[in-house]
């Protein structure tokens, strides 16, 4: 019979069994120890007494801890892998999943008799101990004791514990046969075959058969055949010997025997017959060596490697996942999580396509986007045109870097590989200029303040500040130290309010709007939207309120930021001022299943609700779109909004002479930031292509809106829009048409619901408008016709 078929027991046998079984343990143990401490009175009354109260004061604590298993990370739709980290490759199977010829095939090369025996094998154990001492070398490790020494070594807290669990020595020894024979008492033999299985070295940094059955065969362990699994089974005693990679030496050759050896003893535990066994022997040695991915280097796509990098730097930093850094990367690692992240595949791919169509990989500059999801934080797309990878040293592709002193010292840029955190700034990467994109805070400053977006300054093209900057600074006005802005085009100048003005990115209204507001209380909006001041220079600025007090150029973004926290920053003012902490990661489950808290968004109240929303309606002006009011005029990415097909927001940037370009565009659900810079120079390169921005983001915002429906921003108050609100005309039941002129007379622009409402008004006619009463100088009033289905003509409701 097979040695997986035991004869059935009753409960009160198999009770008895095991009783039996640790007094027989224990005499025949003591009797071994009497052998190796009493060798001259090896077999008396006296050393049988002294070995069985030897025997019986050896630990018997067994700490089962669970071996260490990959991490595997997903993309959004929990189905789509997008890498997996682990420091030994080894996934738990069910004994079900492992394919019977590979349990048979590894009690044949290891134990065979495993299903016969209670934890060890005394007439081994003595066998071994008469070959070993007259020079000869021979083991007699059960199964069962096997995986006391791989479990007692997993369980080590310390490297002097694990020398102790694997050290070749008879006190080891005598240990693992106490343990074994109490693991027998409390787990079924099926239960220890499983842990072995799963638990055991087979080689090429493979742990346990499921890894190594896809690492050597392209296999579940399900599908194993019998030439296969008793390949596997040869590896477990030398994985370091029997190499079957290696075709070259003698590995493969040596594996070739062993694995032939096996299918013998197979034969005799009457698991195969001899013609399955010649059968076996004919097939010949074929491995794949698949190796498996393992960390960010190898993802799901080559372009996902960015945002798996910020996954794992954000992974260690949280400290409810140890309390060092090493302790978070060892959890990450064996752990054995199943994690759902953030990233949303379509527009990760979106973004990647756009990016590399308007800027392909291999240039010197960096286009990089970043999208966040307002409301929550959660990363959906972190593209650049690099390849995510180490350049080779002996064989590098990476161009001369553009830094001139670095290139002279034959140093190489980082284009086209790095694996540098660009769009989420950590190391020694602090970002890059967001030009004026950075206004946005100072129009939340003013809000904050009273001061409305109706607010009038007559900008001029120049515009002396009470600021100071160094003598002989470009930005001084000629004779002075003063601050001195001009606009890029002397078109702008003029009168203009906060909606013109940022739809023009008017500099000489910003500036003097943050002289009155006060800088250090928009550094305070900044911070509080998530930029973070990596910059050491721009760090002792902002944390200091008399340095940033002084600091008026930070409304034009002279501050570095990074794409990440530039589209998390409008983001919140999207999601009504709620910032969240951005994050990687929606899901993490256990090895058991069990869902870990960890991962809830963690949002606060950065501003009121209100302020946003009225930050948003200025913001709407730059991209295309229409303000509450009407007020837009000038649009520096005017096609946006007809691109994108979605009420939206947003602001463009640049820096003194195009040394960067930033672009970020939001609506209700997603908000995508995109910066132009050389990672190598920051504040160096000029003349960026600065034209290549907008279509990225507009673009990769437009293809990850199709579909979804159109939501609309919260309207401005009329308080902080600065405009007074006037009655509406009566217009209740009137003509389309005739309500419209009304409406056109009185200051109004007119908007039609698409869709028809319950009214008592007759078919086609005004039945309400929103708003309802009273709305301000120049609004959107949407009329809303009546579909007649109360109209009383019947006196009743019209059925559907």
């Amino acid at each position: 019979m097979s040695p997986r078929q035991v004869r059935t027991r009753t409960p009160r046998q198999v009770r008895l069994i095991r009783i039996g079984t640790m007094l027989v343990a224990g005499v025949a143990a003591g009797v071994l120890v009497a052998a190796l401490a009493f060798p001259g009175l090896a077999f008396t009354g006296l050393a049988a007494k002294a070995g069985v109260e030897a025997f019986e004061t050896l630990p018997v604590e067994l700490r089962v801890s669970e071996a260490p298993q990959a991490t595997r990370v997903f993309a959004a739709d929990g189905r789509t892998p997008l890498a997996v980290f682990f420091d030994e490759n080894r996934q738990d199977v069910a004994l079900d999943d492992i394919a019977p010829a590979m349990r048979d095939a590894i009690i044949a090369a290891e134990d065979h008799g495993f299903y016969r025996h209670r934890g060890f094998d005394v007439r081994g154990f003595l066998r071994a101990l008469v070959a070993n001492s007259v020079g000869g070398r021979q083991g007699a490790s059960t199964l069962t004791m096997q995986l006391v020494r791989m479990t007692a070594t997993y369980s080590a807290s310390d490297p002097r514990s694990v020398v102790a669990a694997s050290e070749d020595t008879k006190a080891r020894k005598l240990r693992e046969m106490r343990l074994a024979s109490l693991l027998e008492v409390h787990l079924s033999k099926d239960e220890i075959l499983r842990r072995y299985l799963n638990l055991a070295p087979f080689g090429n940094g493979t742990y346990g058969v499921s890894a190594a059955a896809r690492f050597y065969f392209g296999k579940r362990p399900r599908e194993l055949t019998v030439p296969e699994a008793a390949m596997l089974a040869g590896l477990v005693k030398s994985p370091n010997f029997y190499n079957a990679l290696d075709t070259a030496g003698r590995g493969a050759a040596e594996t070739l025997n062993r694995r032939n050896w096996v299918i013998g003893q197979m034969v005799e535990t009457s698991a195969i017959n001899e013609a399955d066994a010649t059968a076996a022997r004919a097939v010949p040695l074929a491995v794949q060596g698949r190796v498996a991915a393992n960390g960010c280097s190898v993802t799901g796509k080559q372009d996902w490697g960015f945002f798996c990098d910020y996954f794992y730097r954000w992974w260690l930093e949280q400290e409810t996942f140890g309390s060092t850094e090493y302790d978070r990367e060892r959890r990450l690692k064996g752990g054995g999580y199943r994690i759902v992240s953030t990233l949303d595949a379509p527009t990760q791919a979106a973004a990647h396509r756009n990016v590399e169509r308007e800027l392909p990989t291999g240039a010197s500059q960096a286009l990089m986007l970043a999208a966040v999801e307002p409301g929550t934080g959660r990363v959906r797309a972190l593209a650049a045109n690099r390849d995510f990878a180490l350049d080779d040293p002996a064989k590098p592709v990476n161009g001369p870097a553009t830094d001139p002193a670095k290139a002279a010292a034959g140093v190489r840029g980082t284009y086209p590989r790095t694996t540098n955190p660009l769009l989420t700034g950590g190391a020694d990467v602090t970002g890059y200029q967001a030009g004026s994109t950075f206004k946005i805070f100072t129009v939340v400053a003013a809000l904050e303040r009273g001061i409305p977006l109706s607010h009038p300054i007559d900008a001029a093209q120049r515009y002396e500040s009470s600021y100071t900057v160094e003598p002989g600074s470009p930005a001084a006005c000629p004779g002075t130290q003063r601050y001195c802005p001009t606009n890029y085009d002397e078109s702008i100048a003029g009168r203009h309010d906060m909606w013109t003005a940022f739809g023009s990115s008017v500099n000489t209204y910003f500036v003097p709007l943050i002289e009155r507001v006060g800088a250090a209380n928009t550094v305070d909006v900044a911070r509080r939207l998530g930029i973070g001041f990596r910059a050491r220079s721009d760090a002792a600025l902002a944390d200091d309120p008399k340095s940033a007090d002084r600091w008026g150029a930070f409304t034009l973004g002279v501050s570095a930021t990074t794409p990440l926290d530039l589209a998390n920053a409008y983001a919140t003012l999207a999601a009504g001022g709620r910032y969240c902490v951005p994050t990687p990661v929606q899901e993490i489950r256990d090895r058991t299943g069990g869902q870990l808290d960890a991962v809830a968004p963690r949002c606060r109240r950065a501003v009121k609700p209100e302020v946003a929303y009225a930050a948003i309606d200025a913001a709407r002006c730059p991209v295309g779109d229409t303000s509450t009011a009407n007020r837009c005029r000038e649009a520096t990415a005017g096609d946006a909004r007809r691109l994108v097909g979605h009420p939206m927001a947003g602001k463009t940037g640049t820096t003194d002479d195009r040394r960067t370009a930033s672009v970020v565009e939001t609506t209700t659900s997603l908000t995508v930031a995109g910066i132009l810079a050389d990672p190598d120079l920051p504040g160096g390169t000029t003349g960026m292509p600065r034209e290549v921005v907008s279509p990225a983001v507009s673009q990769t915002l437009a293809d990850a809106m199709e579909g979804r429906p159109e939501r609309e921003f919260p309207k401005a108050t009329a308080t902080l829009m600065g405009l007074p609100e006037l009655p509406l005309p009566k217009l209740r039941c009137l003509p389309a048409q005739q309500a419209t002129e009304r409406l056109r007379a009185a200051g109004f622009r007119v908007a039609v619901y698409p869709k028809r409402v319950d009214s008592d008004c007759p078919e086609g006619v005004v039945a309400e408008t929103d708003p309802g009463t009273r709305a301000v100088t120049g609004a959107v009033v949407t009329l809303r016709l009546s579909n007649g289905r109360f109209a009383p003509t019947t006196g009743v409701p019209v059925p559907d």
